[in-house]
C-alpha cells in the first residue's frame, strides 16, 4: 500500500511528517529486543517501498539520529561528572578537547557524534538529537527544578550550535511530552514536561 493511502497518514493531512523511525532501542545485544532485531532491516525496506509507491522515493534521505542523555552520564558517575556541566549551568569551560571548549555535556556528546561521523568520512551528515531530557523524580538528582533547568537551558542552547559546528542549530526533540505513569521502573514515569492530566509540571517556554 502506498504510504499516502495508509489511514494512519490520511487522518493527519495537515501534519508535516519529517521522519519515520523504524524500531526504537532495538539491539541484537539486548536480551529484551534481540528476538526482533533481525526484523528491523526488512521493516525499513517495507517502509521505503511504501514511500516509493507514493512517488516520494527521491525524498528519502536521513540525518544521523541519536538519543543523548547527559542525565544518565551524570547519574552513573557523579564523582567525575559535575551536575552543573550536565545541566548547562557551568559558568566556565569544564572540558577542553584541543581547540574545542565545552561548558555543557550535551554539546560534548553531540560533538562526539560529529567527530565519529567525520572519522568515517561522513562529516556532512547532520546530527539530529531524537531524544534528550531530564526526569523529575525516581532517581539521582531528579527534581522538578533540575528537570526545568535542563530542558529550559537546552532550548536556549541548541540554536547556537556546538564548538565543532558553531552557529548551526541542533535539531533536538525533548523526551518526554507527558509523564507515562504506567511505565517502570519508577524513573521512567517522570520524564514528561506535562502531567498525564495535561497540566505543565513546571514553567517552560519553547520560544527560541
Amino acid at each position: 500500500m502506498p504510504i499516502s493511502q495508509n489511514p494512519n497518514i490520511l487522518n493527519y493531512g495537515n501534519v508535516n511528517f519529517r521522519y519515520i523511525a523504524v524500531g526504537n532501542e532495538i539491539s541484537p545485544l539486548d536480551s529484551g529486543s534481540a528476538g526482533i532485531a533481525p526484523s528491523v532491516v526488512p521493516a525499513m525496506q517495507n517502509i521505503y517501498n511504501a514511500i516509493s509507491a507514493s512517488g516520494l522515493g527521491a525524498r528519502v534521505k536521513g540525518p544521523f539520529l541519536v538519543n543523548l542523555y547527559p542525565y544518565f552520564a551524570y547519574a552513573s558517575n557523579t564523582k567525575d561528572v559535575r551536575l552543573d556541566y550536565a545541566l548547562f549551568t557551568s559558568p566556565s569551560t569544564v572540558v577542553s578537547d584541543g581547540p574545542y571548549q565545552y561548558q555543557n555535556l550535551f554539546n560534548a556528546m553531540v560533538d562526539a557524534a560529529n567527530a565519529a561521523l567525520q572519522k568515517v568520512g561522513a562529516a556532512d551528515v547532520e546530527v539530529v538529537v531524537s531524544e534528550t531530557g531530564w526526569p523529575s523524580a525516581g532517581g539521582t538528582a531528579t527534581t522538578l527544578d533540575n528537570a526545568r533547568s535542563y530542558n529550559s537551558n537546552l532550548i536556549k542552547s541548541v540554536g547556537n550550535g556546538t564548538p565543532r559546528k558553531p552557529g548551526k542549530p541542533i535539531e533536538t526533540y525533548i523526551f518526554d511530552l507527558i509523564d507515562e505513569n504506567q511505565k517502570s521502573p519508577e524513573i521512567e514515569k517522570h520524564w514528561g514536561v506535562f502531567l498525564p492530566n495535561k497540566q505543565p509540571k513546571y514553567p517552560i517556554s519553547f520560544a527560541k
